[in-house]
């Protein structure tokens, strides 16, 4: 039997606090959370948290020896510089144990007024190698980089043997086909930036309607998706809709399927990752319970025995009943020619 000795965290989604409470008892080691605007990249109404909420999320956490991570994670705009800096102002003052940020202004800001303050390095940062990580290591001296998720497991490798920084990868969820804080692809339909404005789809721009064909989904008054009376209906974004190229219609860019990387928990605990993150803040606090409460398994399980560790039947079914299109992929991390 050989187990590994470093114990790698679980980082699990927080919405709001029936969701934070939902991870943290079925066996997060850390939960990311968002204020209430613009400064989080799931900035959806009736999510995320206020001074006050979050100040009792992280005292219930705190209790349970879990830790609370701040996702600061959009890019500020000069008319509202002051929203971005104030949220930082309040993760201090909260004692979050972590900031994720992506903004080098921002970072600036954090580093030189709250010294003492932990900066996490955002999938939005887009860092997929040593040089970026290093930059913003002896910058803003960031504790930890989240990696986008286009990598391979051997680019993953390559970025761990080289990082002068701890490497936090994500393990279920939703995939994206962009680089994480590279995209504007959205902002052609809506006119918002996902990047500033801390969503790929405003609710504002969503319309369903029930046609003769089947319920439709539209952005901003674009047709993305149409649906046959026993299809799941996903929320629309551009990049997951079904468009007509030559005469096919099929989803051209990305397919709505989830990340789902439990075969693979050996090989990327071998590598030296420092936390495995889900995806998922918009999510409900019952999908962030059984998701949690089926990876803390894995992991442990994985942890204990890394030689004969297997995939529970049960593991892979009940994440697939979450997973988008009900199913799941490795994504880029499945990439045998490299």
């Amino acid at each position: 039997m050989v187990a590994l000795k470093n114990k790698i965290e679980l980082v699990c989604p927080a919405g709001s606090l029936p969701a934070l409470r939902a991870a943290v008892d079925n066996g997060a080691d850390a939960v990311y959370i968002g204020f209430r605007d613009a400064t989080n990249a799931r900035n959806f109404p009736g999510l995320n948290f206020s001074f006050e909420e979050a100040q009792t999320g992280i005292d219930y956490a705190h209790k349970k020896k879990a830790k609370v991570l701040l996702a600061l994670n959009t890019f500020p705009q000069p008319a509202d510089w002051s929203l971005w800096t104030k949220a930082i102002d309040n993760a201090a003052k909260l004692g979050v144990d972590a900031v994720i940020l992506a903004d080098p202004g921002l970072m600036r800001y954090a580093s030189r007024n709250y010294p003492e303050l932990r900066l996490h390095l955002s999938v939005q940062g887009s860092a997929t190698n040593k040089h970026a990580i290093g930059f913003f290591k002896d910058n803003f001296n960031i504790q930890r980089v989240v990696l986008p998720r286009v990598l391979s497991l051997a680019q993953v490798k390559n970025v761990i043997d080289n990082s002068p920084v701890e490497v936090e990868v994500f393990g279920f969820g939703s995939l994206c086909v962009m680089v994480e804080g590279r995209c504007v692809l959205s902002s052609y339909v809506t006119g918002e930036s996902p990047n500033s404005c801390g969503v790929c789809s405003p609710a504002k721009a969503v319309k369903w309607e029930e046609t003769p064909k089947g319920r439709q989904s539209r952005l901003n008054g674009v047709l993305i998706d149409s649906y046959g009376a026993d299809e799941n209906a996903g929320y629309p974004t551009l990049c997951k809709g079904r468009f007509q190229v030559e005469n096919n219609t099929f989803y051209a860019i990305e397919e709505p399927t989830s990340l789902n990387t439990l075969p693979i928990l050996p090989e990327i605990m071998k590598m030296g990752v420092a936390a495995i993150k889900v995806e998922g803040r918009q999510r409900s606090p019952a999908y962030v319970a059984q998701v949690t409460r089926i990876l803390r398994t894995a992991i442990d399980s994985c942890q204990a025995d890394l030689e004969n560790y297997s995939p529970n039947k049960e593991w892979i079914e009940g994440l697939d009943h979450l997973s988008e299109g009900n199913s799941h992929t490795l994504g880029a991390y499945h990439r045998p020619w490299q």
